[in-house]
């Protein structure tokens, strides 16, 4: 029984690797250099031109087709390296097309074999089309309008931080363009998902906005945006006034007393800033009854603001009296 030694294995695999590599070299230098005759299959691009402006694709055109060209060995390997740079293209005239028509290829490029753009740089032979064999032009009224952005962006703050306010978007809306029977139902685009952890500090940035299909364009692909995160704080905010809502006629009411004092929490730039007449402290008329003396007003912070507490006093007295007369 004959056995190869591990020595010998390892020279095999010295051996056979190289001989391998050297044969596939070989044979593809044997194919570039040669001058003979060759067919190939090639994916070549498609350009829809002369497009109506008043009308804009309801169906995608297939971006490439698979084309049969004939040239030689060098020619077609050159060709096939660089064939989207080079600017090989197939070209479908669409000049007076309202509605729909349809594209039989080879029908098409054997009456108009312009449109078969072969770099002259390249001696090849457009030979046929092998896919699709045909390519229907749907076209439909062309409609813009302006559509709202929403942002998906999470922010997962860090403790003893605050988002204030939501994510601002730079600009908040755009414009998109395309077949009004698909726009028609589009009542907003989104951004790309992005989350943020442990957040601290605002954040800012640019993001990519989703597509909604090859048929739509938008006026911008990307917008910025930046979201306002602030450590949180407290501040106690006095003179807030007192009001009285929904008086009567010849009544006059008299708060008291007139001004009171809360603590607000938020983030601190955002309190730093807050002044007393962005809250409202209300009392209610409609609520008075003559054997009581004392209201709980209601409180309204702004939405940015966190919580409120520590009102002072805690109840208002109102003093009714009808008017003279």
């Amino acid at each position: 029984m004959n056995s190869r030694s591990p020595i010998d294995h390892s020279l095999a695999q010295k051996f056979v690797l190289p001989i391998g590599a050297f044969g596939l070299a070989f044979l593809l230098w044997i194919f570039v250099v040669s001058g003979n005759t060759y067919s190939t299959i090639m994916q070549l691009p498609i350009e829809a031109r002369n497009l109506n402006a008043q009308k804009a694709h309801r169906k995608e055109v297939p971006e490439f087709a698979s084309v049969l060209l004939q040239g030689t060995g060098r020619d077609l390997f050159k060709a096939y390296l660089i064939r989207r740079f080079a600017g090989f293209k197939l070209v479908l005239d669409l000049e007076g097309i309202s509605q729909e028509y349809e594209f039989v290829l080879n029908e098409y490029f054997d009456q108009y074999p312009q449109k078969v753009v072969l770099p002259s740089a390249y001696k090849l032979k457009f030979i046929e089309v092998i896919y699709p064999s045909r390519i229907k032009i749907s076209l439909d009224e062309i409609l813009v309008k302006t559509v709202p952005i929403k942002p998906m962006i999470k922010v997962e703050l860090d403790d003893g931080y605050v988002n204030i306010g939501s994510v601002n978007l730079y600009p908040p809306e755009i414009e998109i363009t395309g077949p009004k029977e698909d726009l028609v139902s589009v009542k907003q685009v989104l951004t790309y998902p992005d989350t943020f952890l442990q957040a601290r500090e605002p954040l800012s940035g640019w993001i990519d906005i989703q597509s909604i299909g090859r048929l739509i364009e938008f006026s911008q692909n990307e917008i910025e945006f930046s979201i306002d995160i602030q450590q949180i704080s407290e501040r106690i905010i006095v003179d807030i006034p007192v009001l009285v809502i929904n008086k009567r006629d010849k009544i006059r009411v008299f708060p008291s007393p007139q001004t009171v004092s809360l603590t607000v929490v938020g983030g601190m730039n955002q309190i730093a800033n807050l002044n007393s007449d962005e809250i409202n402290v209300t009392v209610d008329f409609n609520n008075w009854i003559l054997q009581k003396q004392f209201y709980e007003p209601n409180v309204e912070i702004p939405s940015t603001v966190l919580d409120w507490r520590d009102l002072s006093p805690r109840t208002i007295e109102l003093g009714v009296a009808r008017e003279a007369g």
